[in-house]
């Protein structure tokens, strides 16, 4: 068992970090969460380079690599500004439902355009009467000839007022017993009539990351932008988040990683009663709590990446990564507060917005409650 990245993996890991050190200056992000604007020119700089959907085939514009070369750039990006890092991350979030389960026709046409930067996308799964409950929709998917009618409105959707398009979870036929085996999966160009998107509110974290609610009315949607089978709709949307929740992940080690940077720099320089506060064994405890949280993080978020990228999906150990990384992410994050004191209060000091933006990892994608139902379930079977 070889527990090493491979020399082509640390030097796109070390290229993720030179272009997040270059490009994501403290002033520029605090300039952009002023004015609620999602990065467009990083995110292009960061499409040029390669570093946006380095895990599609070449054809589309990708470097045919895996998702653990993915977590590795994401965890680069949000050590070094979780904010950005995350917009930056989740540009293309929704995209790998065509890469995975839509037509040749479909990813042809989009994919590259989301390599290059081009195009924002969104997944539209979560409604207002079911949060994390997938198993039953009221948006409806009806087929009318050779389009679809989707009618229905989705809520706490990443990039939904700013996505090019949109991958939606639809109710097929409202009869179907159970109910998820009759969804489908659509993909839905913003442009057209019918769609209305509206900004949930301010939030607590996460401010470049557009949060909105999405309506549709009577979208008309062609017959050929079905992603996947009709009626597999919901076992499409499984297999995306076995890899999503990988990334998020990957997000939270980041975040982790940028929070304990900052609260190690500072214990390392700040001095009290003569002396370095990191000399001081109740820091040193703390500093040490804080590695071994982020180092067990890591391992299991890469052994997922690794395992995904094997071809064996596995949801427990995927939904053991998301858990354990977010829960550390917000867990190092208020301790790097704490170590920093009055200082880690201050927005200057960047720590309060690293542990506003890590809580959001333990709600989006599902929640901790919901990973660890998935979690149990493997383990205790059917009874």
């Amino acid at each position: 068992m070889n527990f090493d990245l491979t020399r082509p993996q640390k030097e796109i890991q070390q290229a993720a970090r030179d272009f997040a050190r270059g490009e994501f200056d403290r002033d520029l992000a605090r300039e952009l969460i002023k004015k609620q604007e999602f990065p467009k020119i990083l995110l292009k700089k960061a499409a040029t380079l390669g570093f946006i959907g380095i895990h599609f085939p070449e054809k589309y514009g990708g470097q045919n690599l895996g998702t653990l070369e993915n977590v590795l750039i994401i965890e680069a990006f949000c050590s070094r500004d979780s904010t950005i890092g995350s917009a930056l991350i989740f540009a293309g979030f929704g995209a790998d439902c065509i890469l995975r389960s839509g037509s040749d026709a479909l990813k042809v046409k989009f994919l590259p355009g989301v390599a290059k930067g081009d195009i924002i996308t969104s997944g539209a799964f979560t409604e207002p009467d079911h949060g994390s409950d997938i198993t039953s929709l009221h948006t409806t998917a009806i087929k009318k000839g050779d389009e679809w009618i989707v009618n229905g409105t989705k809520t706490f959707i990443t990039n939904g007022d700013i996505a090019h398009i949109y991958t939606v979870l639809c109710q097929g036929d409202p009869g179907e017993k159970p109910a998820h085996k009759g969804m489908h999966l659509l993909l839905v160009e913003a442009g057209r009539t019918g769609i209305t998107a509206r900004d949930v509110g301010e939030k607590m974290g996460m401010h470049l990351l557009s949060t909105a609610e999405v309506a549709f009315q009577d979208v008309r949607v062609p017959v050929d932008n079905l992603i996947g089978t009709e009626g597999n709709g919901f076992y499409h949307a499984l297999d995306f988040f076995d890899e999503s929740r990988i990334m998020i992940a990957g997000q939270a080690l980041g975040i982790a990683q940028g929070a304990f940077d900052r609260a190690l720099a500072y214990v390392k320089q700040r001095r009290q009663f003569g002396k370095k506060i990191a000399q001081f064994q109740v820091t040193q405890h703390k500093i040490a709590d804080m590695a071994v949280k982020i180092e067990l993080a890591r391992l299991v978020t890469y052994k997922a990446a690794w395992n995904f990228d094997q071809g064996r999906k596995i949801p427990q150990l995927t939904s053991m990564a998301k858990v354990v990384a977010a829960r550390t992410a917000v867990k190092v994050a208020d301790e790097a507060i704490q170590l920093l004191g009055g200082y880690g209060y201050l927005s200057d000091f960047e720590v309060e917005r690293f542990y506003r933006d890590a809580k959001l990892t333990e709600i989006y994608d599902g929640t901790r409650e919901l990973q660890k139902n998935i979690i149990a379930k493997s383990i205790i079977g059917k009874l």
